[in-house]
């Protein structure tokens, strides 16, 4: 007979001690009796190499220490070496079906060589070096699929399944069913661990639990904590005999459990009020805390008393045996009066191990009298109390162990540890802890403690028989009622409009202008819009055209279109797209001969120019000129803005006409048009009289999102697509007018006022997205442009306040953040799960509900790196400086002319050569890659790409790489970056797209999105308001900036800055935010300096 115990950690862990070395381990396997222990975090590559470094191979899939490592003494009786199996555990944090997941997986592995090729593959996923249990945002379905696709031969294991936070059946992030979780995949799990707060008996009550077998492992932190529980094998000594054990129950035999009670979630709790209530006391409170009124960590018990369908007395038939253990440390020190980590017990734990052998052997077998003689008549007589099951407890809760005694006080008296075994009842009523007035619960001390009579005894006995029963008396519980949550999000019902919306849905006005604030229900008067348009007043959808300002937005209008208008093959008809996307469709649809310019060729034409006509700036402050210039713009109007915006420099240069015409020649001598002549070329279409036709058939009917933020040009393209038309209808919001750089300006409304007299103007004044806490602290900033006091009712019940934290330091800002965001999505970690900090909200988070917006995109490179420090999965929405990269620009290049009808031409060659590698056989990699193009997903391609042209060292390809993940095809990719806008453009933070992540982003690109969480960040003197030189950009235009970021929060608004605040700041109500400063690292941690981030 064996004993393993497979689930154990490293000190790459984090809260882990730092004797987890492969040497300790041995040396502690061998003193408690374990057989086979799990190695623990393989996917760590320093644990990795050192086991490799350390162990040498055993028997057939297992390994054992190198001689000269080892710390055992031959003093120890009967100790011998133990075997190791690789194993490791995931935590996987995601969101499914509407809920945050965080469940963590055992995976076991028949070698090293496999630990190599599976961390391989979560390394593209997520961060496996910063902690030896990785924090993956992976789903567990995924994740499964993944592991046995490395390895065939792995054994994955759900771990510690009803732990609250962490686990399969947690009662706060997990599932009601294994199906839930693994859906197809439910077939290839075999086992489960039960964990420390529950024993198979407990399991035995789930029908559904029948056909797996149930494991125990310690789930160690430190080395003495190896053995707590274990499993029984009566098995070959190999990997094999292992896997037929856990995945068939060959062999496996039963197992050794802590008691239940004594885990750190058997009860039902609040550990900071001091408070451990039974199951049914719980439920006489709701859920809720008598004390501090904050949600119970639901306990074990209770929440196997949700799931379970049989009476808690039910002895499954072929249930395997097992046995109820206490450490020997701590029999050892109940019988003594000391603490288990005093040196008293230390020595006679030794001496113990010494005389008799190890310490399973000890608590199992070993005779009493033996034991006697060896440590004493009392460290005996506790260990017959502890084999006969007369062990009284108190039990664990809320992350508190459970506390035992062998010895009734006329016993043993004066004793105090760790595991304490006295038994104190206090008489204090907890009337005196809630204070006058307050009423306790039932069996609560005045410590917030259960009452010793409350608690029932356990009367266990260590036969190793199945159906072992602890005298619970909580019965089967049909519900449990839990308390609302602090923050609750109030939306519109789908088919609801208030009153407001119904009279812009069902405007009749040849021109309607909404003026929409925040979160007012845009999209959704829109889609409405739209929808009464067909359904009641009988307009085809090929009479319709839905201008928006991004691809995403095009994306989801038409998604809701089509859900609130299900069946209408005919949608097909209607357009919805950008203007850029638009007018490209439309100009092919009329014959025009299209060849689109990407970045790289635009910048060949500019540089020509440029040299040609000798003109003193760049390709980028000529390119933008030129932009400007099309869109209707003198390049001062717009310019200066522009280029501080992204640091280039702060004045431009006067384009002169002929620089504009030797552009354009340029453009069309290679057959190519930019960006910003599809708008011009459409306006110059529409001008054919011969086209009249076309334009009244589409645009009867012509509705634009955004209106806010068009361009002269495109102001020009909605009167001439509107010239004919029946009725023009916009929608926006004057004070979210943020691209002026781009021809924007906050006075539309009155321009289109002053154009088309008569204008119905409707404004929507009841916002549903944000709290009511949000609003008042935004609106009195937005208030300060120009227009008076705005009014935003909100339709939301209260929520926490603003928080605006102060940091020393940028580094400490970005640090701040990111532990924040460890404690929003309730700790990443066990140890993190139980230290939140008081007074703020305690909402379950997932990483996507959280989002950090700033300023410029430099801001990120911090962020990003303290996000990768705390295993923080994210993804980087915007347009960013390496896709302006010479390799990146000759690639988007080289696969945009490979789509392409004519396929490579000389143009694109010469291009690639000058740009990626003047040697490279382009004609030859089209000929590899045309075929492909269609079928392989982006990143693949890119790869082999990299690969072929050897690239590997250029760090912007590897994030345009990291971009690709996002897309199914090359087409689309390119497509995306030709049309889409700021927050189109994606790339993981990861190398892999992360299910779950939070979204970093400017401010810019942030427009028209919405999170539960936002964090404003940088909110400093020179970046909000932007300065250039010694003057602000544009005050107005950068407090209507801040306005959108603020106003992009639906629950929870944190803005945070550090060394000079932003002056912004100082125009928010003194009473609409809770000033915090950022804790600085301390004594508890490790000061971290910018050293760490290079």
């Amino acid at each position: 007979m064996y004993i393993g115990d497979l689930h154990i950690h490293s000190r790459y862990s984090r809260a882990t001690s730092k004797e987890l070395t492969p040497e300790h381990l041995d040396l502690w396997a061998g003193k408690k009796g374990i057989n086979i222990v799990g190695t623990g975090d393989f996917t760590h590559p320093a644990w990795r190499a050192e086991l490799a470094e350390k162990l040498e191979p055993a028997e057939p899939g297992l390994y054992m220490l190198k001689k000269e490592y080892s710390l055992q003494r031959p003093s120890i009786l009967g100790q011998s070496s133990p075997r190791f199996v690789i194993s490791g555990e995931i935590s996987s944090i995601y969101k499914k079906n509407g809920r945050v997941r965080k469940v963590h997986s055992l995976i076991l592995l028949p070698s090293l060589e496999a630990a190599e090729v599976l961390s391989r593959r979560l390394e593209a996923i997520g961060n496996i070096h910063s902690d030896g249990r990785p924090i993956l945002g992976l789903d567990c379905h995924d994740l499964l699929a993944i592991t046995l696709e490395a390895c065939p031969d792995a054994i994955y294991v759900p771990a510690h399944i009803w732990t609250p936070h962490f686990s399969l059946f947690g009662a706060f992030s997990g599932f009601d069913t294994i199906e839930e979780c693994y859906e197809e995949l439910t077939p290839q799990i075999h086992a489960l661990e039960t964990g420390l707060s529950s024993d198979p008996a407990m399991n035995w009550r789930l029908s559904a639990l029948d056909s797996f077998q149930l494991i125990s492992n310690s789930d160690a932190h430190s080395p003495a904590k190896l053995g707590r529980e274990a499993s029984l094998f009566d098995i070959p000594m190999s990997y094999a005999g292992l896997y037929g054990a856990i995945q068939r129950g060959e062999g496996l035999k039963g197992t050794i459990e802590f008691f239940p009670e004594e885990g750190k979630y058997h009860f039902d709790g609040h550990r900071k009020c001091h408070l451990c209530l039974s199951p049914s006391q719980a439920r006489k409170y709701n859920g809720i805390c008598p004390v501090c009124g904050r949600k119970l960590t639901t306990g074990v018990l209770h929440r196997i008393e949700q799931l379970a369908d049989r009476d808690e007395d039910f002895l499954l038939p072929q249930g395997r045996p097992f046995e109820n253990l206490v450490p020997l440390g701590e029999v050892i020190a109940s019988s003594v009066g000391s603490s288990p980590s005093s040196v008293k017990v230390s020595r006679q734990y030794e001496h113990l191990l010494e005389e008799l052998g190890n310490e399973f052997y000890i608590l199992r077998q070993a005779p009493l009298e033996d034991i006697s003689h060896a440590a004493g008549s009392l460290t005996a007589e506790g260990i017959r109390h502890l084999r006969d099951g007369k062990v009284q407890w108190r039990p664990g809760y809320d992350g508190e162990y459970g506390t035992m005694r062998l010895f009734q006080s006329a016993e043993l008296d004066n004793v105090e540890g760790q595991m304490c075994m006295t038994f104190e009842t206090a008489n204090a009523d907890l009337s005196e802890t809630l204070g006058p007035g307050s009423s306790g619960a039932p069996g609560v001390t005045g410590d917030g403690e259960l009452a010793a009579d409350a608690v029932p005894s356990a009367n266990t006995a260590l036969s190793g028989k199945a159906g072992v029963s602890h005298g619970s008396t909580a019965s089967r519980e049909a519900s449990y009622e839990t308390a609302a949550s602090n923050i609750l999000t109030v939306s519109m019902p789908s088919s609801a409009l208030n009153r407001d919306q119904q009279q812009a849905v069902e405007s009749v006005f040849p021109v309607t202008a909404v003026i929409a604030g925040p979160g007012t229900g845009k999209t959704k008067t829109l889609v409405s819009r739209i929808e009464h348009l067909m359904g009641e007043r009988g307009v085809k959808p090929s009479e319709i055209t839905a201008v928006t300002f991004t691809n995403k937005a095009a994306d989801e209008l038409t998604q809701r279109i089509r859900q609130a208008l299900p069946g209408r093959r005919s949608l097909n008809q209607m357009q919805v797209g950008t203007f850029h996307s638009l007018c490209y469709r439309l100009l092919a649809r009329s014959g025009t001969e299209l060849s689109l310019a990407d970045q790289g060729q635009a910048e060949e034409c500019a540089g020509e120019t440029i040299e040609a006509l000798e003109l003193p700036c760049t390709v980028r402050q000529f390119l933008t000129a030129i932009s400007l210039h099309k869109a209707g713009l003198s390049s001062a109007q717009g310019f200066a803005a522009y280029m501080a915006d992204d640091s280039a420099a702060e004045t431009g240069f006067t384009l002169t006409q002929e620089a504009a015409d030797r552009y354009q020649q340029a453009l069309e001598c290679r057959k190519l048009m930019d960006f910003d002549d599809l708008l011009l070329n459409m306006l110059r279409l529409l001008e054919q009289e011969q086209k009249a036709e076309y334009r009244k058939q589409h645009f009867s009917y012509l509705l634009v999102d955004e209106f806010q933020d068009i361009s002269p040009v495109q102001y020009r393209l909605i009167k001439a697509w509107n010239k004919g038309g029946r009725e023009l209808f916009v929608i926006g919001d004057p004070d979210q007018s943020i691209y002026s750089f781009r021809g924007s300006d906050s006075r539309c409304f009155d321009l289109l006022e002053q154009d088309f007299p008569g204008t119905s103007t409707i404004r929507l004044t009841t916002g549903y997205r944000s709290t009511p806490e949000i609003l008042s602290a935004s609106l009195p900033l937005i208030s300060r442009n120009p227009g008076g006091e705005r009014r935003l009712s909100a339709a939301r019940p209260h929520g926490g306040p603003v928080r605006l934290v102060t940091a020393q330091t940028s580094l400490s800002e970005s640090i701040f953040i990111a532990k924040e965001i460890n404690r929003m999505v309730g700790g990443i970690d066990m140890l993190d799960a139980h230290s939140q900090t008081p007074g703020l909200p305690d909402t379950a988070r997932s990483f996507a509900d959280i989002a950090v917006l700033y300023r410029t995109n430099h801001q990120a490179r911090l962020l990003e790196q303290c996000l990768q420090k705390e295993g923080i999965p994210y993804v980087v929405a915007g347009r960013e400086d390496y896709l302006d990269h010479p390799a990146v620009q000759g690639t988007i290049s080289f696969f945009g002319a490979l789509l392409k009808s004519s396929g490579l031409d000389e143009d694109t060659t010469k291009l690639c050569r000058k740009r990626i590698s003047p040697s490279a056989d382009y004609s030859s990699l089209a000929e590899r890659f045309q075929p492909r193009l269609k079928k392989d997903r982006p990143w693949k391609l890119l790869e082999d790409w990299i690969s072929c042209l050897e690239l590997g060292s250029d760090k912007s390809m590897d994030t345009f790489v990291c971009m690709s993940y996002f897309h199914k095809t090359m087409e689309d990719m390119l497509s995306t970056l030709a049309f889409g806008q700021a927050n189109d453009l994606k790339r993981s933070g990861q190398d892999s797209r992360p299910s779950d992540a939070v979204t970093l982003m400017t401010l810019h690109a942030s427009k028209g999105l919405e999170f539960p969480v936002v964090f404003l960040y940088g909110l400093r003197q020179g970046i909000l308001p932007l300065k250039t030189g010694k003057k602000a950009v544009n005050p107005q235009e950068e407090r209507r900036l801040m306005y959108v970021g603020m106003t992009r929060a639906r629950d929870e608004l944190i803005l945070t800055t550090s060394e000079e605040p932003s002056p912004f700041l100082e125009e928010l109500p003194k009473d609409a935010c809770r000033r915090e400063k950022a804790r600085t690292p301390g004594s508890g941690m490790k000061q971290l300096s910018l050293f760490d981030f290079m």
